[in-house]
């Protein structure tokens, strides 16, 4: 597992939501770049990097950080996009849309996330090849 030392960007996931441990595979697969690492809402280190931005640690959308930028819901979603190789980041076009319809459908979304794609008892791990990519 990575350690925090200099890394830049950083996206805080639900460890236990399956869409989110599959938008975070999905993110691992197209982050040719490989510039971006990982760690659950309920691990030490995502605790601690909510704790350090002053947000909540009961907080549950998905967080990304980029050196001392913090964007959460739909912002954390499109500036993910720009990362991923492909057409993704074209996504970031969406960022034109009136930010409360955006977080509208992200949390529309969240709220129903659990009952459509379900929920784990435990965290994911990633494999091998992609352990050095999540934070302790």
């Amino acid at each position: 597992m990575g350690s925090l030392g200099s890394v830049k960007k950083i996206v805080l996931f639900d460890g236990v939501c399956n869409l989110c441990t599959v938008s975070v595979q999905f993110i691992l697969r197209h982050n040719a770049k490989k510039n971006i690492q990982f760690a659950s809402l309920q691990s030490d280190c995502g605790r601690a990097q909510l704790a350090q931005h002053e947000w909540s640690t009961t907080l549950s959308t998905i967080v990304y950080i980029r050196d001392e930028s913090f964007f959460t819901q739909s912002d954390a979603v499109l500036e993910i996009c720009r990362e991923l190789n492909g057409l993704y980041p074209a996504f970031y076009v969406f960022i034109v849309v009136p930010k409360f319809i955006r977080n509208g459908v992200y949390n529309f979304i969240a709220r129903h996330r659990h009952k459509w794609f379900g929920k784990k008892q435990e965290c994911w791990l990633p494999s091998p090849e992609w352990a050095s990519r999540f934070l302790n």
